[in-house]
């Protein structure tokens, strides 16, 4: 009788440590969700300041609206998988971004990069790597009008693109004229949404 009892207390302890353990495991994924949510805020809020500061505008230059400061989505090499972001000036107008293009983070001295390896270096910050830091599977864009996951670019007179032209002098095209929502779904499907407003790109969690 006390053996069984004994077995029934364990089990019972058991449950209650699977449970307390779910729990809390779920409450680790919502606060990663919540924390990179929050990071892409502010840096969408610094690659706008970067952009106010920094006049691209060159009257010389049928393409200098290549030059736009951007913050971009992009998919890992398929043979790892996951998610990551850049924020870089286009200074070559090829359409890459690179390590000495990127934004430097202000808080660690780091470029706001990754290449499609999708690796933490001493040079790069480790918060662009969606998927391998946040657990976030897939990015949805409102505005987008790329044909990969999408961007958010801005000019220094406050407007909001989801593109930048290849084309001469088309320097407004893909201007954001509704607002845009930015969706980070994880991997159990728990979500939280940007919000950028055209015109003044100002970004906030909805």
């Amino acid at each position: 009788m006390n053996k069984a009892f004994s077995l029934i207390e364990l089990l019972l302890v058991l449950i209650i440590l699977i449970f307390v353990g779910s729990f809390f495991s779920y409450n680790y994924k919502k606060n990663d969700l919540d924390s990179v949510t929050n990071r892409i805020v502010l840096y969408l809020k610094q690659t706008r300041y970067q952009s106010l500061i920094d006049n691209m505008n060159n009257d010389t230059d049928d393409l200098w609206h290549k030059k736009r400061w951007t913050l971009k989505f992009f998919r890992c090499d398929k043979n790892i998988g996951g998610l990551y972001y850049s924020i870089y000036t286009d200074k070559n107008k090829k359409g890459h971004a690179s390590l000495d293009e990127s934004l430097n983070d202000p808080l660690s001295n780091k470029k706001v990069y990754s290449t499609n390896k999708c690796e933490n270096t001493d040079k790069t910050s480790k918060y662009v790597l969606l998927t391998k830091e946040f657990g976030i599977e897939e990015i949805e864009i409102s505005c987008n009008s790329t044909s990969s996951l999408g961007q958010i670019s801005y000019g220094n007179d406050g407007r909001v693109y989801s593109k930048l032209s290849s084309y001469n002098d088309h320097y407004y095209d893909y201007e954001i004229n509704n607002r845009c929502t930015i969706k980070l779904i994880d991997d159990n499907l728990e979500y939280r949404e940007v919000i950028i407003e055209p015109k003044t790109g100002y970004s906030y969690v909805k």
